[in-house]
């Protein structure tokens, strides 16, 4: 529910320990270790009317997690009823939903409250939050869960809009628009247009699929969890456990190709491709569908019907790239020109640019979000920024992953942060900020990115959008095990920061 007009009036006059910015798998899990931990005095702010971030915002035909349901859960509440191996988004969505309940988050939460800006005062050590009707909310922390597939990347084209048809994004997938009998081109092959395609090739007349890049593609392997299985997740909650351990360090040691090139390596590439070679029967189109980049330069993507898809009579891949639209369709760099009722962007979300989010001002009237977009975004462990005191990012710059669940991240994120908190309350003075020493965050990203630089980001031959601007710094992969980080982030050290009590 919403806070009430009253209920808004009051937390206007309060002072939070912590204000959490999003209400998806971080913010959620973020707010519950905040309880848990006997830190109630938080707001989560949520732009949307309803909890689940990407889970809630992406509703195409066929979303579902790539990461196995059993391990894409938090630790602490395990989920026995996962329909699938790799369950749908309603169901992920409805996990969540089922956490606020049962954990009592959404007292919590202000709905409709997205935020405008996010303002540091070094006089009384306190984060002001202006949302874009005006609201203002005061606190020592921010936490931000903002994520980074929030906002949906476009591709720039001559006279885009000169298209009388429909025209949407993936991430905004318009469900009232009738794809029956119509002919229809999708811009794109990454994670999302994989899993959407072979669910709208059942339905349209013709169907047109604009490559430009081939993906690697493993088998998914899915399997239906039956009502034996779910009852026997219920009954015996240590065969869960083992199930996740299974599927996490299984998922551990296969990133480890990610690092060098060795056997497991090797072994993701022969299984890539032998599951191209099964798949399709066309020379040709095998041959459009090899990747010239090594596997895990770009994201590894897993289906079963995605490549049998392309061989249906009513879809065509092409690699000709689009030049412009024309009023009824596209015109491609060759000069053909190809008719369509519906173009669908499966092009993937902005992960390396912030000018779409909030500003954050901190020390010195610095705006965070304008730095990081010209020098690529950087922080200590994912989570403190030199000059932002108190500000605690949740899935921060180089904690992405390639290889396993980001939940595993987030908990110790999650950790990291409640003991940060716990030692900003311990201190004397309500005003007194704790501010990253610039050395220690230089070291950090120093370190980290001297190992990225042998990794399969940088040498695998691909533009990704790991990388700033496609081809630059890696802002996004955390170049480890996840183990390595979970110890990385077992608790906040004082060493790191500079203690400031305003006079």
């Amino acid at each position: 529910m919403e806070l009430n007009s009253k209920t808004k009036e009051i937390v206007r006059h309060i002072i939070f320990d912590s204000i959490i910015i999003g209400a998806g798998f971080a913010g959620i899990g973020a707010a519950i270790q905040l309880k848990k931990s006997g830190l109630n005095n938080f707001i989560v702010l949520e732009r949307k009317d309803e909890i689940g971030g990407t889970w809630r915002d992406n509703a195409y035909p066929g979303c579902a997690c790539d990461i196995p349901s059993h391990l894409y859960s938090y630790s602490f509440e395990l989920n026995p009823d996962w329909s699938e191996s790799f369950s749908p988004h309603d169901e992920i969505l409805a996990y969540l939903k089922h956490c606020v309940s049962k954990y009592e988050i959404d007292p919590h939460i202000s709905y409709n409250s997205s935020v405008a800006e996010v303002r540091f005062n070094a006089s009384n050590g306190t984060w002001t939050i202006t949302t874009q009707d005006k609201q203002t909310f005061i606190s020592r922390t921010v936490i931000s869960c903002s994520g980074p597939l929030n906002e949906p990347a476009y591709p720039a084209f001559k006279n885009e809009n000169v298209f009388k048809g429909e025209r949407f994004h993936s991430m905004h997938w318009n469900h009232n628009y009738d794809l029956n009998n119509k002919k229809v081109a999708v811009i794109g092959t990454g994670a999302s247009a994989i899993q959407f395609i072979p669910k709208i090739a059942q339905q349209v007349k013709e169907l047109i699929v604009f490559q430009r890049t081939a993906p690697w593609i493993g088998p998914k392997q899915n399997q239906i969890n039956t009502e034996k299985s779910k009852n026997r997740f219920q009954k015996i909650p240590g065969y869960q456990l083992l199930w996740r351990e299974i599927i996490y360090w299984f998922l551990e040691l296969r990133g480890l190709s990610q690092y060098k090139d060795n056997g497991i390596r090797r072994w993701r590439k022969k299984e890539a491709i032998e599951h191209l070679n099964a798949s399709v029967k066309d020379p040709d189109l095998i041959k459009k569908l090899t990747p010239s980049y090594e596997i895990g330069c770009k994201r590894v993507l897993i289906s079963d019907d995605y490549y049998p898809t392309l061989e249906k009579d009513n879809v065509k891949l092409t690699t000709t790239a689009v030049d412009s639209f024309t009023p009824n369709g596209i015109k491609t760099k060759d000069g053909e020109e190809i008719e369509v009722d519906a173009i669908i962007y499966g092009t993937g979300f902005k992960t390396t640019t912030f000018a779409h989010i909030y500003p954050i001002i901190g020390l010195d009237e610095r705006n965070l979000f304008n730095e990081w977009n010209e020098n690529g975004a950087e922080a200590f462990k994912g989570i403190n920024v030199s000059g932002f005191p108190n500000l605690l990012f949740v899935v921060g710059p180089n904690t992405g992953l390639g290889h396993n669940s980001i939940i595993h991240m987030m908990e110790s994120q999650f950790s990291y942060i409640v003991d940060y908190i716990k030692k900003l309350k311990k201190t004397a003075s309500i005003s007194t900020y704790f501010d990253m020493k610039i050395e220690k965050q230089r070291t950090f990203n120093e370190h980290i990115h001297t190992e990225l630089k042998d990794m399969i980001w940088s040498t695998g031959g691909c533009n990704s959008y790991y990388l700033k601007d496609g081809k630059g710094k890696n802002t996004s992969i955390w170049p480890g095990t996840t183990m390595k980080y979970r110890k990385l982030t077992k608790s906040a050290s004082l060493d790191d920061f500079s203690l400031i009590t305003p006079s």
